[in-house]
């Protein structure tokens, strides 16, 4: 894949619609805990529920593999060697 600017979000400030497009400002947590602007996502109207249902199924991939690193922790009786949360996954979208 080309190099793609990298945007880091922990929260959204607002969102909007205008002619088509769904506009959502993106906001980072701040020094101060406030959430400060930190770019613009811009989704066509017509497109928004297939992302929003990718992102439904990638928190339900999220959640079931938490789970599966929770049954594996309790079934090694808690052992630091099995992994509370997994690091990290690939979605298959």
């Amino acid at each position: 894949m080309p190099d793609q600017p990298v945007l880091f979000a922990d929260g959204i400030l607002e969102a909007s619609v205008n002619y088509g497009v769904t506009r959502i400002g993106l906001a980072q947590t701040g020094a101060d805990g406030k959430p400060v602007a930190c770019g613009q996502l811009m989704i066509p109207v017509v497109q928004l529920p297939a992302f929003a249902n990718s992102l439904l199924t990638l928190l339900k991939q999220i959640d079931a593999k938490v789970k599966q690193a929770q049954q594996t922790n309790a079934a090694t009786d808690g052992k630091p060697e099995a992994e509370a949360v997994p690091g990290s996954f690939r979605f298959s979208g």
